[in-house]
């Protein structure tokens, strides 16, 4: 029998993917279904070889940009065409994770809020627990963080 780690907080959470990581994005899915959280997809909801990531990270970013009660994660093959997708959006913070301590090092010192996973380069157990410490870490109140983070969007607002 699998043990199902609960997360205290319910939590909105959107996923996207394209065809390079929709396997792995409908394993999460219902794992994160089974905790309780209020899912989204926002696609592909069907497995299609000729679909394109920006199809569905792009409106996912925005969409997160605009809740900022809500964090993201998106699939692909690597994972590196929709973090750099997701960073286009104004305010979205995306980071691509290959490892529970880099999940929880992009929400504690980079406030992330996407989280992009490559399905060629993680087992689906590894993706679960990747996705399971991003979504219970916080944002570090430490002042170099905070510093870090505000120098980042002060930019990002001045060349948008």
């Amino acid at each position: 029998m699998k043990a199902i780690i609960k997360l205290k907080n319910k939590m909105k959470i959107y996923l996207a993917s394209d065809h390079g990581g929709y396997y792995l994005k409908e394993e999460i899915k219902n794992h994160l279904k089974n905790q309780g959280h209020d899912v989204s997809d926002f696609g592909n909801t069907i497995f299609d070889p000729n679909d394109d990531y920006t199809s569905f990270v792009l409106p996912l970013a925005q969409k997160v940009a605009k809740d900022k009660r809500t964090l993201g994660v998106i699939f692909g093959r690597s994972g590196n065409g929709e973090v750099i997708a997701a960073n286009k959006v104004k305010d979205i913070r995306a980071a691509l994770c290959l490892s529970e301590k880099m999940a929880r090092r992009a929400r504690e010192h980079n406030n992330a809020n996407i989280l992009s996973l490559g399905a060629e380069y993680i087992s689906p157990t590894s993706a679960k627990k990747i996705v399971t410490a991003f979504l219970k870490t916080s944002f570090s109140s430490a002042i170099r963080h905070k510093r870090r983070v505000k120098a980042i969007s002060a930019y990002e607002s001045s060349h948008s």
